[in-house]
């Protein structure tokens, strides 16, 4: 029964939705502590100072520490739910995920940045429409990067990295499943897993990024063999609106294929916001989404509405969602949410509730 899941999230919240680990944003987590690290490699004495096991008893490193500048920031996703029509039979699921950020400053306006991912949200329907990391129940290393000024840009190394890790983007939109992310433009940045981006910021709201990403370590860069991906984008963000314009050249999607993003937002001086996005390919086949959020009671309310995925026709490729979130305390938010996704058969229809956790 879809009853179950919800009856379940709602009583005994035990689903957790931790942000996405983006490698550019890992330094910017506000809300989490920061700890430091030391590598003692002085064998004379004892250390002054010891990591213990949950970061309890810290006090002052000597000055032989690894880095002082070194920080970790820690998130974790539980999701309970069931979709009806779903791989699992309308089965209620429990699955989690894992990531851990760590990030040091070199010169204070450089980042080297670690992504580090575990869990098992990768398994059932309900992960399928979440988006949730599944490693097998072990931590891999997700991706490494070095982000640094250089000549008045902003510029952003590594692997993991997509060619739109410094796109400014115009969705002001929270989505609750991961098929409304970006406002459902999701081919910016194509499919490559390493990549060099730069942004540049001209000031009064306009903005510009661009960057070539990378197929494999197999094939080498920027040679024949190699699928490479080609992202531009030009942005303007004023005080109640922005919009933005990506362009995506992906030679890994079918081959070679080429999209055009286009997101906007209304954000008025009010407990509301307004969000549309829109993407074509070359081949004309497009997708759209249409997302509301507003404040209501202790938490907000998001309502969407638009395709499942890139489409020449869409019939029977439509989906709606809505959620509400609220936070429990500084460190866990919970959301409900439920979403309908047509299909040329019965539509599938999912209840959800995720808890959030940032430590």
């Amino acid at each position: 029964m879809l009853v179950a899941p919800a009856a379940l999230g709602l009583l005994a919240p035990i689903s957790a939705n931790a942000n996405e680990l983006h490698l550019n944003e890992i330094s910017n987590y506000s809300d989490i502590e920061t700890i430091e690290f030391s590598n003692f490699v002085n064998n004379d004495g004892q250390p002054e100072s010891l990591l213990i096991a949950g970061g309890e008893g810290l006090v002052d490193a000597p000055v032989d520490t690894f880095s002082s500048t070194t920080s970790a920031s820690f998130g974790s996703t539980f999701y309970v739910g069931s979709v009806d029509e779903g791989a699992d039979d309308g089965a209620t699921t429990f699955t989690y995920d894992f990531s851990l950020g760590l990030s040091t400053s070199f010169t204070g306006e450089d980042s080297l940045d670690v992504a580090i991912i575990g869990g098992n949200a990768n398994t059932t329907s309900v992960d399928t429409a979440m988006g949730g990391d599944g490693t097998g129940d072990h931590l891999d290393l997700d991706g490494v990067s070095y982000t640094f000024p250089l000549g008045g840009f902003t510029v952003i190394a590594g692997d993991g990295v997509g060619v739109d890790d410094l796109n400014s983007g115009a969705c002001a939109y929270s989505a609750f499943t991961d098929v409304a992310g970006d406002c459902g433009t999701p081919s910016i940045g194509g499919a490559a897993d390493s990549a060099v981006a730069a942004s540049y910021d001209f000031g009064n709201g306009f903005t510009a990024a661009g960057g070539i990403g990378f197929d494999s370590e197999d094939t080498g860069i920027l040679n024949d063999e190699d699928a490479s991906t080609i992202g531009l984008e030009v942005a303007y963000a004023a005080d109640t609106y922005a919009v933005s314009l990506a362009y995506t050249d992906d030679d890994e999607a079918a081959g070679d294929t080429t999209y055009y993003s286009l997101q906007a937002s209304y954000t008025p001086d009010a407990p509301y916001s307004v969000s549309a996005g829109y993407e074509q390919d070359d081949d004309e086949a497009t997708s759209y989404l249409l997302g509301l959020t507003t404040e209501v009671g202790p938490g907000s309310l998001s309502v969407g509405y638009g395709t499942q995925s890139l489409a020449d026709d869409h019939d029977d490729n439509m989906f709606y969602e809505v959620s509400y979130s609220y936070a429990v305390n500084d460190g866990m938010t919970v959301t409900p949410g439920m979403f309908v996704a047509e299909t040329a058969g019965d539509d599938a229809m999912g209840l959800i509730v995720t808890t959030s956790f940032s430590f």
